[in-house]
C-alpha cells in the first residue's frame, strides 16, 4: 500500500521543474492527481506523461491570481474525485531585477502569484477539507522567504509571505482536522538552475554545506512527507531543504 493511496492532491504550477516532479512523487504512492496550471496545454502535456507512468491525472487550467478559477479548480476535482486531500500551492514566476530597477508591475505579479495564489489555493481548498474534517495543505515557499535575495525584493517579499499565511492558517484550521505546513527549498537543480552562469553556480554551491545541489524529488520527498500520515501531528511547520545553507 502506499502512503497516499485513494487520496486526492490537486498541485498548482504542476507541469514541469518541482511541480512535476512533486505529482510523481506523490503519485507513485497512490495519489489521484489534478494539475491545475496557467497554460492548459501545459497541463494536458504533464497530464499526459503522468499517465503514461501509470498514475491518474486530471489536467485543469487555472490562474492561480483568478478567485473564479481557484473555485472552480477545487468543484472539478470534488465532482471528479469526490475530495480533496491535500493541497500543493506550488505555482511561482520570478520577475528578478534590483529595487532601484523594478516596476511596480514586476513587483506585484510576482506577489500575486506567489503570495495572494497561495491564499486563494489554501482559502479554496481548505473550504473543501473542513466538510470533510480531514486534509492536508502544503504550501512551497523559499530559502529567499528566510534570508532575502539581492535582485528578489518582489520574490522574497511573497516567499516570506507564505510562511506568515502558513502559520495563521495553520492556527484557523487545526481543530478541523486540516494541517498546513510549508517548506522553503534551497538552491535545486531545475533547468532554470542549470541555466545560471558557472560563476553564480559555483557561488552559490559554496555556501551549501553539504557540497552539493539538492534534487527535485528531495523537495517533493519532503512534500511526501507533509501530505501523508506521517506527519500527522505537524502544522504551521516550515521545512528546509537547503543542504544546510542559511541555517
Amino acid at each position: 500500500m502506499g502512503l497516499l493511496d485513494g487520496k486526492n492532491v490537486v498541485i498548482t504550477g504542476g507541469a514541469q521543474g518541482i511541480g512535476l516532479e512533486i505529482a510523481r512523487v506523490l503519485g507513485s504512492e497512490g495519489a489521484r492527481l489534478v494539475v491545475g496550471v496557467l497554460n492548459f496545454d501545459g497541463a494536458s502535456s504533464a497530464a499526459v506523461a503522468l499517465k503514461d507512468e501509470g498514475f491518474e491525472a486530471m489536467p485543469v487550467r487555472a490562474d492561480v491570481t483568478s478567485e473564479a478559477d481557484m473555485a472552480e479548480l477545487m468543484d472539478r476535482t470534488i465532482a471528479q474525485f469526490g475530495s480533496i486531500d491535500v493541497m500543493v500551492n506550488n505555482a511561482g514566476i520570478t520577475r528578478d531585477k534590483t529595487m532601484r530597477n523594478m516596476s511596480l508591475d514586476e513587483f506585484r505579479s510576482v506577489i500575486d502569484v506567489h503570495l495572494i495564489g497561495c491564499w486563494l489555493g489554501t482559502r479554496y481548498a481548505s473550504l473543501k477539507m473542513r466538510e470533510q474534517k480531514s486534509g492536508s495543505i502544503v504550501n512551497i515557499s523559499s530559502i529567499a522567504g528566510k534570508v532575502g535575495n539581492i535582485g528578489q525584493t518582489n520574490y522574497s517579499a511573497a516567499k516570506a509571505g507564505m510562511i506568515g499565511l502558513t502559520k495563521a492558517a495553520a492556527k484557523e484550521l487545526a481543530y478541523l482536522g486540516v494541517r498546513v505546513n510549508a517548506i522553503q527549498p534551497g538552491i535545486i537543480r531545475t533547468a532554470m538552475t542549470e541555466s545560471l552562469r558557472e560563476d553564480v553556480m559555483a557561488q552559490k554551491l559554496a555556501e551549501v554545506p553539504m557540497g552539493r545541489f539538492g534534487e527535485p524529488r528531495e523537495v517533493a520527498n519532503a512534500v511526501l512527507f507533509l501530505a501523508s500520515d506521517l506527519s500527522s501531528y505537524m502544522t504551521g511547520a516550515v521545512l528546509e531543504i537547503t543542504g544546510g545553507r542559511y541555517m
